[in-house]
This record gives structure tokens, C-alpha cells and sequence, in this order.
């Protein structure tokens, strides 16, 4: 699952943002609320806070290696790391 707002973009593997723990670990995480928890118990991304993304690189730290990209749009699609 991936969400693009007009300077970030956020990529979930598709079977991580099924996973209704790492949901909850990145919605509390967040401190822009870039994440929720879908009625189905897997995650949203929130499109109208992508933007408000301050780069804190929590949201990697609550989820296991390689599931979570943060892409910056404004700087050749670079991939926080």
C-alpha cells in the first residue's frame, strides 16, 4: 500500500499493513497521525497528513525492517533511512 501527498510518500508492504499490532504500534507512534487503524483491524495511511511528516523516523523504528518507507518526493524519491 503506498500514499503520496505532494512532498512525502509512505509505502506499507501489503501483508504488514494487514497486521492489526503493527497498526496500533504505528498509530501511536506517529506524531502526526500519518497512521490509523482500519475498522478491519489492518492500517491507514491518513492522505491529508502525509505532509505533516517530520521526518522522525519513528514509525520504522515501530515496525520490523523493510515493511515502512518514508519517500521523499522533493528530493528524487530518496528513501529515509
Amino acid at each position: 500500500m503506498r500514499a503520496d501527498g505532494t512532498f512525502i510518500a509512505v509505502e506499507v508492504d501489503d501483508a504488514a499493513a494487514a497486521d492489526a499490532e503493527l497498526a496500533r504500534r504505528l498509530s501511536e507512534a506517529c506524531p502526526v497521525d500519518i497512521f490509523s487503524s482500519a475498522s478491519s483491524g489492518g492500517l491507514e495511511i491518513v492522505q491529508q497528513n502525509l505532509d505533516e511528516c517530520v521526518l522522525c523516523r519513528l514509525c520504522l523504528d515501530a515496525s520490523p525492517p523493510g515493511t515502512v518507507k518514508v519517500i521523499k518526493l522533493y528530493d528524487g524519491d530518496a528513501v529515509l533511512a
